[in-house]
């Protein structure tokens, strides 16, 4: 038989799990940046723990010794059902025979889509090193502030969201900046720095047990990190943020509350719920296409319990998987078997030493949850080179406290000018070559935050 010419949109979990199982297929694999991002472990580029590089594999080096697999770099706009053809932004559609939608999902603010500039979410390296940065600078900015007026201001961080990210995040920030800034920064008083996570809901950490929640609540507080729980957000400015009637001042507000589906999968023209994600039949297809799949976050799939199962990593890494073996075996819908997620457990650390892991009936908390929680981190991690990395950077983390990743370079400063006494600086010269040498602006990085989802 012909060799299917299967697509796949987005390089994410799920969209690479597929693209690895397809042996048997021509592969197209769509993303609009050229590597795997390893989400999990994104906040800790964004709290300056780790380089962006260390959680992230080209997909070109992970498929070049895959002739069956082609990866283009770019962002699709739409689907044609009728044409079964991908449209891209900067290239020309590409026909399938079989489709895997995966794009993920980005955050969304429940309506409030101007709260956005505020309260940056954490999705790719691009937002992750916008928030580093903008901590680094928070603390260079306090020191100047502190020589020059001799006053200590308040540093506060506002963390909206009580999930894994949110607690992960709040946690790594308190030991980073308590710990590691603390000791280079010896003019700011420690007391001056606060962290509020803000939950909307009763508890932090939902999809675990209440105990595990009570005590990673109980262990954030005692990092130093306010936990506000039952304290829904009515509105975010530039200067801080409002909590029902209470007012925070905070010009360093992330958000980590909610998740929508990428927008491509609107042009699919079927059901979706209320996060704009896909309503699946039980093996992962759409509505009247037995060979469109979605997956990952972009699907509405109904577990064994009755409800939708969560946005999680192995969630879509099973998915794909199984998309992958029923392509792979040209399985007619009704011989399908409905996919059903295995779940192996949770896990979200706290910070040092400290984590929270459920499997099944069996809850663990403290440092045997946080080793299972390295392991577990580690052993997905693509190539050994990065994880050779990590292990070497949190261990000499846990050693010293000293991150290795806290460098600024998204440069803010005015243009530079040349001294008034260089023969080049004649203002009575006006022509253009001349006047093209007084100024020569500074070298920028210039890091653009994307706006689709780079799963």
């Amino acid at each position: 038989m012909p060799r299917k010419h299967v697509v796949i949109i987005g390089g994410g979990f799920g969209g690479l799990t597929a693209a690895r199982s397809l042996r048997q297929s021509n592969v197209t694999l769509i993303d609009r940046t050229n590597h795997h991002l390893f989400q999990p472990l994104l906040y800790q580029v964004a709290a300056a723990a780790l380089p962006p590089g260390d959680i992230a594999w080209p997909f070109r080096t992970i498929f070049r010794s895959r002739p069956n697999i082609r990866i283009v770099m770019d962002e699709a706009t739409s689907i044609d059902r009728a044409s079964r053809t991908v449209r891209l932004q900067n290239s020309p559609p590409i026909p399938f025979d079989c489709l895997i939608v995966a794009p993920g999902s980005r955050h969304t603010y429940f309506g409030h889509q101007e709260w956005e500039s505020f309260a940056p979410g954490l999705k790719t390296i691009a937002d992750a090193i916008r928030l580093r940065e903008k901590l680094l600078r928070t603390f260079e900015e306090a020191e100047r502030e502190q020589a020059a007026t001799g006053a200590h201001h308040p540093l506060t961080f506002v963390i909206v969201g009580g999930g894994p990210t949110g607690v992960e995040l709040a946690g790594a920030l308190a030991e980073i900046g308590r710990k590691a800034m603390g000791p280079e920064f010896p003019s700011l008083q420690l007391d001056d720095l606060s962290i509020l996570l803000v939950e909307g809901g009763p508890r932090i950490l939902p999809g675990f047990a209440p105990e595990l929640s009570a005590k990673a609540a109980a262990s954030l507080e005692r990092m130093g990190v306010t936990v506000k729980v039952n304290s829904p957000v009515s509105e975010i400015r530039a200067d801080g943020v409002l909590i029902g009637n209470e007012w925070i001042p905070s010009t360093n507000i992330i958000w980590a509350a909610g998740n929508r589906a990428s927008s491509l999968v609107n042009s699919l023209g079927v059901p979706q719920d209320s996060s704009g994600r896909v309503k699946v039949r039980p093996d992962l297809t759409i509505l009247d296409d037995p060979w469109i799949f979605v997956i990952g976050d972009a699907a509405h799939c109904v577990g064994d319990s009755g409800t939708p199962l969560p946005g999680l990593a192995p969630v879509a890494m099973q998915q794909g998987r199984y998309v992958a073996t029923l392509i792979e075996q040209d399985l007619p819908p009704e011989r399908r078997r409905p996919f059903v997620y295995k779940n192996r457990g949770i896990l979200a650390t706290i910070g040092r030493a400290r984590a929270v892991a459920q499997f099944g009936p069996l809850h663990l908390s403290g440092l045997l949850a946080w080793l299972i929680w390295c392991f577990a981190h580690i052993f997905f991690l693509i190539g050994i080179r990065n994880r050779i990395r990590v292990i070497s950077e949190w261990v000499w983390f846990y050693l010293t406290f000293k991150p290795g990743a806290r460098l600024i370079f998204d440069q803010q400063d005015e243009p530079r000018h040349d001294s008034p006494a260089s023969p080049s600086m004649d203002p009575t010269d006006s022509s253009p070559s001349k006047q093209a040498k007084h100024v020569q602006p500074s070298p920028r990085l210039h890091l653009v935050k994307k706006t689709a989802n780079d799963e």
